[in-house]
């Protein structure tokens, strides 16, 4: 018994396990209540948009030797802000110009990558470097975890008002402008704050699959809410655990872990609806 559980607490021994843990666990629950919101209000792919359009903020504020961070949440806002405007001045469809916008912002920042020398690695922003984070990346995260939580948490009323029916949200008073640009400016934190530990292209399944799964699993908002901050919580312990044990990288590994979850959730929800239509 002594021998297993030794064996079990292993990983916890190393500092860069236990960094990866930490800056996870405070990215993983941010990303997952806004992911419930983006799933009801049907902005999945504006999660995915974002995340794809901080790379060449990344790379111009590596040329201005400034926080990469800043020159992320600039580019982020600037997709989010881009594809409204397009969007409500055009008759594409919105998913439509999304998918233009972030894939030439993500164009620009690889054409700015290749063309200036840096040191810093591409596979490190794409994928992330949990294993190789430092105490002030932590504390950064940590910061911008904590505004997102507050924002989503404070205003979770209103925000599920908004993502239902925004035009019943406007006629009775509520902030419709504020809680538009709130989540979007929460979500282009959010995936700032996920840079250092998952990276441009997997924090699209932190902003995704979690809300996706509370949708599949409750019925009531703050069930879904729960369930998605579990799941995430859940998936990136695990995931990061079991990555030491498979000698794989901690991240697929988590977003891999969060995938199966969906699938049982899927096929759970699947098996409910046809034993009442059976029933029936």
């Amino acid at each position: 018994m002594s021998a297993f559980l030794e064996q079990a607490l292993f990983p916890f021994q190393f500092p860069f396990m236990v960094n990866a843990f930490a800056i996870t666990l405070l990215i993983a629950v941010p990303m997952a209540m806004l992911s419930c919101f983006l799933v009801l209000r049907g902005w999945s792919l504006m999660g995915d948009a974002i995340s794809h359009a901080v790379l060449p903020g990344v790379v111009i504020a590596y040329i201005l030797s400034i926080p990469l961070a800043i020159g992320a949440f600039v580019a982020g806002m600037v997709c989010a802000l881009l594809t409204g405007f397009v969007n409500d001045n055009s008759r594409v469809k919105e998913d439509t110009v999304m998918g233009v916008v972030f894939s030439g912002m993500f164009g620009l920042g690889l054409v700015l990558y290749v063309a200036i020398p840096t040191d810093v690695h591409l596979d490190h922003i794409l994928f992330g470097d949990m294993l190789g984070v430092a105490m002030r990346d932590i504390v950064e995260t940590a910061v911008v975890a904590l505004a997102c939580t507050a924002f989503a948490g404070l205003k979770w009323r209103e925000l599920l008002a908004h993502s239902f029916d925004e035009q019943h949200a406007r006629a009775i008073g509520l902030p419709v402008k504020f809680l538009h640009y709130g989540l979007l400016a929460a979500v282009s934190l959010a995936v700032v704050g996920a840079l250092k530990a998952v990276g441009i292209i997997l924090a699209i399944a932190f902003l995704v699959t979690p809300g996706a799964i509370g949708f599949l699993v409750a019925r009531r908002f703050p069930a879904m809410l729960a369930v998605a901050v579990a799941t995430a919580v859940v998936s990136s312990l695990g995931g990061i655990y079991l990555s030491f044990f498979l000698d794989s990288a901690p991240a697929p590994t988590i977003v891999l872990l969060m995938s199966a979850i969906f699938m049982l959730a899927f096929l759970r929800r699947l098996q409910m609806t046809r034993a009442a239509s059976s029933a029936s």
